[in-house]
């Protein structure tokens, strides 16, 4: 399939994206690396008038740290940011799940920032923010704001991101000494949507456990006293909460099975790694 007719802008700065979308609100859509904008533009689902690039500003190519936060720039595409050297002491939640994105071909264009954009529940960045309770900054023509995740992923496939806006940074806070991380996913093959993805931060006895590919979101669990907890009775209910259903890749029931038993994997893991 073919995308239908678009103009494209190949903006050079900021100022020009702000402009473009002050003018063209709705009908314009952000392009960084297209992983997942180009596939929707084929199948027709999007339809926009306008495509901007923000691919070559390089005020968007940067990851540093900030007042706690690791701030990553809408330019920095997934394989920078899993080369950076500093991703396994400051990210090391992103350090694990990177390497289940796609494949690296698909790394190499597809952005960070895209990534969260797009909000599939399937995939691992947007999980990633929800379980470390990262924040999404969004700039446009009144300025900049910044939401929680939990605020910025509203659905699937849907933000509180404006027309008139864009996510110019993601931010993850640094993890913190005495902190515990694991990932796992399971897909049909390395690669692929995930099926069930888990991914955990534990802190003193308190562990976070969220789960993507089962709602239109990723959902997290908090866990008070986790190793004291009746851990399988938590996460039964919490796999039942989360209203899975069948589809061709996997059945409700299964899905649920997975959040049961990796889920507590995932959780002792990240237990483990913090003591």
């Amino acid at each position: 399939m073919k995308p239908p007719y678009f103009d494209l802008v190949i903006a050079e700065t900021l100022e020009e994206v702000t402009d473009c979308l002050k003018q063209h609100g709705a009908d314009a859509k952000i392009i960084a690396g297209g992983q997942s904008l180009m596939a929707m533009l084929n199948m027709r689902l999007v339809k926009p008038k306008l495509l901007i690039d923000i691919s070559r500003i390089s005020e968007l190519d940067y990851a540093r740290r900030d007042k706690g936060f690791v701030e990553i720039g809408a330019a920095v595409t997934q394989a920078k940011l899993e080369a950076w050297d500093d991703l396994d002491s400051a990210l090391p939640l992103l350090a694990r799940a990177i390497p289940h994105i796609g494949h690296l071909q698909t790394r190499n264009r597809g952005t960070v920032c895209g990534s969260i954009c797009h909000s599939d529940p399937s995939s691992e960045l947007p999980l990633s923010l929800a379980t470390l309770r990262g924040e999404v900054v969004l700039s446009g023509a009144r300025g900049r704001r910044v939401l929680e995740a939990h605020e910025f992923q509203t659905g699937m496939l849907s933000t509180a991101c404006g027309p008139e806006e864009f996510v110019s940074a993601v931010r993850f806070p640094v993890a913190k000494p005495g902190q515990g991380f694991s990932f796992h996913e399971v897909a049909r093959r390395h690669g692929d949507f995930a099926v069930v993805a888990l991914a955990a931060v534990a802190e003193g006895k308190d562990v976070r456990l969220g789960i993507g590919g089962v709602s239109d979101k990723p959902e997290v669990l908090e866990l008070k006293n986790a190793q004291q907890a009746d851990l399988e009775g938590k996460l039964n209910a919490f796999a039942w909460s989360l209203g899975a259903s069948d589809d061709i890749h996997a059945s409700a029931r299964y899905r649920r099975e997975l959040v049961r038993r990796l889920g507590l994997k995932t959780v002792k893991e990240a237990c483990d790694a913090a003591s």
